[in-house]
Protein backbone atom coordinates (compact mmCIF):
# COMPACT_ATOMS: atom_id res chain seq x y z
CA UNK A 1 0.00 0.00 0.00
CA UNK A 2 1.68 3.43 -0.90
CA UNK A 3 0.38 6.31 1.33
CA UNK A 4 -0.16 9.55 -0.48
CA UNK A 5 2.38 11.65 1.09
CA UNK A 6 3.27 15.63 -0.53
CA UNK A 7 5.43 15.67 -3.81
CA UNK A 8 9.19 16.70 -1.96
CA UNK A 9 8.05 15.13 1.55
CA UNK A 10 11.11 13.42 3.43
CA UNK A 11 10.32 9.77 3.91
CA UNK A 12 12.34 8.74 6.32
CA UNK A 13 10.88 6.74 9.23
CA UNK A 14 12.77 6.18 12.52
CA UNK A 15 11.53 3.04 14.18
CA UNK A 16 12.37 2.03 18.12
CA UNK A 17 11.25 -0.61 19.42
CA UNK A 18 13.44 -3.63 21.38
CA UNK A 19 11.52 -6.58 20.18
CA UNK A 20 13.38 -7.76 16.92
CA UNK A 21 10.59 -9.47 15.35
CA UNK A 22 8.75 -6.19 15.43
CA UNK A 23 11.41 -3.60 13.92
CA UNK A 24 11.85 -6.46 11.27
CA UNK A 25 7.74 -6.69 10.69
CA UNK A 26 7.51 -3.22 10.47
CA UNK A 27 11.01 -2.61 8.59
CA UNK A 28 9.41 -4.97 5.74
CA UNK A 29 5.86 -3.17 5.95
CA UNK A 30 7.56 0.56 5.21
CA UNK A 31 10.22 -0.55 2.88
CA UNK A 32 7.62 -2.35 0.98
CA UNK A 33 5.40 0.95 1.26
CA UNK A 34 8.56 2.77 -0.48
CA UNK A 35 9.26 4.51 3.07
CA UNK A 36 13.15 5.15 4.06
CA UNK A 37 13.05 3.16 7.48
CA UNK A 38 15.96 3.17 10.03
CA UNK A 39 15.26 0.54 12.95
CA UNK A 40 16.83 1.33 16.50
CA UNK A 41 16.29 -1.51 19.67
CA UNK A 42 16.60 1.37 22.08
CA UNK A 43 15.34 5.27 22.74
CA UNK A 44 19.03 5.57 23.98
CA UNK A 45 20.63 4.31 20.17
CA UNK A 46 18.19 6.49 18.40
CA UNK A 47 19.26 9.74 20.79
CA UNK A 48 22.67 8.60 20.02
CA UNK A 49 22.00 8.52 16.47
CA UNK A 50 21.26 11.69 15.98
CA UNK A 51 18.98 13.07 12.83
CA UNK A 52 15.52 12.61 14.56
CA UNK A 53 14.68 16.51 12.92
CA UNK A 54 14.94 15.26 9.31
CA UNK A 55 12.55 12.46 10.05
CA UNK A 56 8.93 12.34 8.74
CA UNK A 57 7.79 10.45 12.07
CA UNK A 58 9.21 8.35 14.67
CA UNK A 59 7.19 5.02 15.20
CA UNK A 60 8.37 3.91 19.25
CA UNK A 61 7.02 0.93 21.33
CA UNK A 62 6.29 2.28 24.43
CA UNK A 63 7.74 -0.42 26.95
CA UNK A 64 11.76 -0.58 26.41
CA UNK A 65 14.16 -1.52 28.19
CA UNK A 66 16.07 1.76 29.84
CA UNK A 67 14.60 4.77 28.56
CA UNK A 68 10.61 4.15 27.73
CA UNK A 69 8.77 5.34 25.14
CA UNK A 70 7.14 7.97 26.86
CA UNK A 71 10.37 9.46 27.83
CA UNK A 72 11.81 9.42 24.82
CA UNK A 73 8.51 11.42 23.89
CA UNK A 74 9.55 14.21 26.44
CA UNK A 75 13.39 14.08 25.37
CA UNK A 76 12.58 14.83 21.96
CA UNK A 77 10.33 17.29 23.11
CA UNK A 78 13.28 19.16 25.10
CA UNK A 79 15.35 19.12 21.91
CA UNK A 80 12.87 21.52 20.49
CA UNK A 81 11.01 20.74 16.72
CA UNK A 82 10.64 17.44 16.44
CA UNK A 83 8.79 14.89 13.90
CA UNK A 84 5.58 13.50 15.29
CA UNK A 85 5.57 10.46 17.23
CA UNK A 86 3.29 7.59 16.91
CA UNK A 87 3.40 5.65 19.65
CA UNK A 88 2.93 1.52 20.00
CA UNK A 89 2.36 -0.90 22.52
CA UNK A 90 1.32 -4.32 23.76
CA UNK A 91 0.74 -2.79 26.89
CA UNK A 92 -2.55 -0.75 26.89
CA UNK A 93 -3.77 0.32 29.75
CA UNK A 94 -6.42 2.70 30.91
CA UNK A 95 -4.51 5.75 30.72
CA UNK A 96 -1.87 5.12 28.82
CA UNK A 97 -3.19 6.48 25.27
CA UNK A 98 -3.91 10.10 27.60
CA UNK A 99 -0.79 10.17 28.78
CA UNK A 100 1.27 9.26 25.49
CA UNK A 101 -0.75 11.90 23.83
CA UNK A 102 -0.52 14.67 26.65
CA UNK A 103 3.13 14.44 25.80
CA UNK A 104 3.02 14.88 22.94
CA UNK A 105 2.25 11.66 20.94
CA UNK A 106 0.78 12.27 17.59
CA UNK A 107 -0.77 8.63 17.36
CA UNK A 108 -1.09 5.67 19.42
CA UNK A 109 -1.67 1.64 18.05
CA UNK A 110 -2.43 -0.96 20.74
CA UNK A 111 -0.39 -4.21 19.28
CA UNK A 112 -1.24 -6.47 17.59
CA UNK A 113 -2.55 -4.19 14.82
CA UNK A 114 -2.70 -4.52 11.09
CA UNK A 115 -0.15 -3.28 8.93
CA UNK A 116 -2.92 -1.05 7.51
CA UNK A 117 -3.13 0.89 10.99
CA UNK A 118 -0.03 1.86 11.03
CA UNK A 119 -0.08 2.99 7.05
CA UNK A 120 -2.94 5.02 7.89
CA UNK A 121 -1.96 6.69 11.25
CA UNK A 122 1.78 7.63 9.47
CA UNK A 123 -0.54 9.27 6.54
CA UNK A 124 -2.36 10.97 9.27
CA UNK A 125 1.01 12.44 11.17
CA UNK A 126 2.57 13.24 7.53
CA UNK A 127 3.15 17.12 7.83
CA UNK A 128 2.84 17.32 11.36
CA UNK A 129 5.74 18.22 12.74
CA UNK A 130 5.56 19.54 16.05
CA UNK A 131 7.04 22.98 16.92
CA UNK A 132 8.98 23.26 21.21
Amino acid sequence: MEIEIAMGSDRKILVVDDDEGMREAIESLLDEAGFDTTVYASAEALLAAGGVEGAMCVISDLKLPLMSGLELLTALRARGPRPPVIVITAHDAPGVCNEAMRLGAAAYLAKPFLGNALLSAIEDVAGMGSPK
